[in-house]
């Protein structure tokens, strides 16, 4: 636990080193009252955990224990930021315990999300390290009596020229370094890394390739009992009645639980607990009225919406003169689709509850635990625990109430709650449907005189921090309404994200037409709204090339000013070889660019797919993607965010789509939505990584999502000639449009 400021620790400490100055000898001088001299902006997530015993501990016996609030979701992250850490500290990575989010340990760092762990948490670790590091040498230099310049650092301990040597441990002899954060003190230069920039082994693999205990779903706690929940057949559905005393009396039952139309059973083994859930079903009578409107095209359906409109980009001059263009994109409600459905653990013991999560923020997930549960932040403990990879707010959260809920019935033993995959499908928060309208003015010479772009969309962030943006919580006999949804604020956004070009645009108009409602609940999905605004921003600066009679990639480098940017275009053409495409039949070429909202990395993708003719079915035969996502600290790391987001973005847009009647989802296991067979994974990806040592990291993990959409619609379009604007383009679509 992270100790007051004024902590007799923190006395004993300074006493130990002597003053201020001789302890920060190599690094920052502060005067007593602990007041950075620098009043500069804290790096990253510094600015909110300040304190240097918040990110790293080092025990007497030399083990170092480094913390980030940031959780593993499958992306690496604990790899990247051992090797962060370890350079900075001048240790092997294997010398390091990472902890990962778990609200008695790590600093709050709200959601992992928004491709930010390395921009907040790999840039505060960086400097918290690099501070310790000033820290130990100032307190060796003293130590030995000789200035700090002559020391030598390696693998946990530091040396004097004479061979005297002591490690990190025994200069601090237990103490731990609270100490506030001071951004002044210099990190290590680019060439003096030996760890960061190469491609270390993931350290989350081994036990996922191997059987090993890897998942939340994996935890098996002593005396632990199972839970199922009874959804209710419909989200509009009335609990009218329940016959739960047969259930009650079957083998291992332990508890039935009722609030409300909230309906679940705890076991004493898993199977026991299956089977009195499908006898609880079968004995409760339920009410379905119609509530959801007919499945229409989401063109239709998000027009139908209410919306607040919200202008996001007003410049220059509208009307300008030429050939104007238009036209209207869309995309349909998508789940997260993670292969194993949610879990969750939870343990009420003496009025504490423990919470094993795969949530993507533990510390929103506990205040909106404390308020279901009525009870206090402090008497809860959540841990992050990975679950099956998800980019986004699936059911994690839910599954966890539903677990907190189910321990509270029964103190004392763990309570496991899986989720079936009809409950994943049927019940997570599913990406937002969108609508897109684009017009574009061609001037005289052939570039974009004029822009205007609306985006629909109801929200993409309902993550928890409420009660009642918890599925259980709406359901109990008291519900919790969920929160009133906003916009996010640009520059990220969230459905408007990346709905302003990244072209040079003399005169352009954007608006974010906001829904806060729909007929489905909704939340983020991998990349939010950039998805649907790069495919259609993107599809559209083809079909306006085309128009200008210009190559697609030098119509777009016509409109850019980034030099960065340019370079990503070029490199991704060069490496596809788009000067010296020859189309083959049936094949086509497509390529898209965008910096992912407008600040983070840049992408570029070049692919060529086939169309087969008689079934209308897109294969991709090959990919190549540039990447510029600053310092590249694991470049293995980065290739895999890409190539998965590839080939994750080539799932939505070639078949992703949740489909519902009047009373409830329809699309309830994979063969009613179909994700990307292997049949359909590009032959080859190749990626180019721009590398930029001591540039800032830029968030790498959703930058392909948006790119490869369009990508593939421009090639598509030049297989075939048939432009598709609406999402997925399926076989149906492909057979419809011959």
């Amino acid at each position: 636990m992270r100790r007051a400021p004024d902590s007799p620790a923190r006395r004993r400490l300074l006493a130990a080193a002597g003053s201020l100055t001789m302890v920060f000898a190599v690094g920052p001088v502060w005067p007593q009252d602990e007041t950075p001299l620098s009043k500069g902006k804290l790096p990253g997530s510094l600015e909110k955990a300040p304190w240097l015993d918040a990110w790293i501990r080092i025990e007497a016996d030399n083990r170092i224990t480094v913390f980030t609030g940031k959780a593993e979701l499958g992306q690496g992250i604990k790899t990247a930021l051992l090797q962060v850490a370890a350079d900075e500290l001048q240790v092997a990575p294997a010398h390091i315990v990472l902890v990962t989010a778990d609200t008695a340990r790590t600093p709050n760092e709200g959601y992992t999300a928004g491709s930010h762990s390395m921009q907040d948490s790999g840039t505060a670790l960086r400097h918290a390290a690099a501070q310790v590091r000033a820290v130990l040498a100032g307190l060796a230099a003293k130590r030995f009596g000789i200035d700090a310049a002559a020391l030598s650092l390696r693998d946990g301990s530091i040396a004097a020229p004479d061979g005297r040597r002591l490690t990190y441990g025994e200069l601090l002899a237990g103490r731990q370094l609270h100490l506030r954060a001071d951004p002044s003190v210099p990190v290590l230069a680019p060439a003096a890394h030996t760890i960061v920039g190469k491609a270390l082994q993931r350290v989350d693999i081994p036990a996922k390739v191997s059987g090993g205990a890897a998942y939340v779903q994996d935890l098996r706690l002593p005396g632990m009992a199972h839970g199922r929940v009874v959804r209710p057949p419909a989200p509009g559905a009335r609990l009218l009645d329940v016959d739960a005393g047969a259930v009650a009396r079957l083998p291992g039952v332990l508890k039935v639980v009722r609030d409300g139309r909230f309906l679940a059973v705890i076991a004493d083994g898993e199977y026991r607990a299956v089977k009195a859930a499908a006898a609880l079903a079968r004995a409760a009578r339920w009410d379905t009225p119609a509530t959801l409107p007919v499945d229409a095209t989401p063109a239709v359906l998000v027009r139908a919406l209410s919306t607040r409109p919200n202008p996001i980009l007003a410049r220059g001059t509208p009307g300008a003169a030429g050939r104007t263009l238009a036209a209207n994109f869309s995309k349909p409600f998508q789940l997260h689709a993670s292969i194993g459905p949610s879990c969750a653990v939870a343990q009420l013991v003496d009025g504490q509850y423990t919470v094993w999560t795969h949530s993507q923020g533990v510390y929103p997930l506990r205040d909106a635990l404390a308020e279901l549960l009525g009870t206090g932040k402090d008497t809860i403990r959540c841990i992050h625990t990975e679950g099956s990879g998800c980019y986004g707010h699936n059911a994690a959260d839910d599954v966890a109430a539903d677990a907190a809920l189910l321990a509270r019935a029964l103190p004392g033993r763990p309570v496991r709650v899986q989720w079936m995959r009809e409950d994943e499908h049927g019940w997570e928060p599913f990406g937002p449907a969108m609508l897109t309208a684009v017009r574009a003015t061609l001037d005289a010479g052939g570039r974009i005189a004029d822009w205007q772009y609306d985006v629909w969309s109801p929200p993409h962030n309902t993550r928890p921090g409420k009660a009642g943006n918890l599925l259980a919580a709406t359901h109990l006999a008291r519900p919790f309404a969920p929160d009133t949804p906003t916009p996010s604020p640009q520059p990220e956004g969230s459905g408007d994200r990346n709905a302003i070009p990244y072209y040079v645009l003399p005169n352009a108009r954007v608006v974010h037409q906001f829904q806060p409602g729909a007929p489905l609940r909704t939340s983020a999905l991998r990349s939010l709204g950039a998805y649907c605004n790069v495919f259609s921003i993107e599809s559209f600066m083809d079909e306006l090339a085309q128009a200008a009679g210009a190559d697609p990639v030098a119509f777009r480098l016509a409109h850019l000013a980034d030099p960065r940017a340019i370079e990503t275009v070029r490199s991704a053409a060069q490496g596809f070889g788009w000067d010296k495409y020859r189309k083959p039949p049936r094949r086509g070429r497509g390529f898209a660019f965008a910096r992912y909202k407008n600040l983070a990395a840049f992408c570029a993708i070049a692919l060529e797919v086939e169309v087969a003719r008689e079934t209308g079915m897109v294969r991709i035969t090959r990919a190549v993607a540039a990447v510029d996502c600053g310092e590249v600290v694991n470049p293995d790391g980065v290739r895999n965010q890409i190539e998965g987001g590839i080939i994750q973005s080539a799932s939505w847009t070639l078949l992703e789509r949740v489909r519902f009647d009047e009373r409830q989802v329809l699309t309830r296991d994979w063969a009613q939505y179909p994700i990307l067979r292997f049949n359909q994974v590009p032959e080859r990806i190749d990626i180019a990584l721009l590398d930029r040592p001591g540039q800032p990291f830029l968030g790498t993990g959703e930058a392909a999502q948006g790119p490869t959409a369009a990508a593939i619609a421009n090639a598509v379009a030049d297989a075939c000639g048939l432009r598709l604007r609406d999402l997925p383009l399926d076989r149906a679509r492909l057979r419809a449009g011959h």
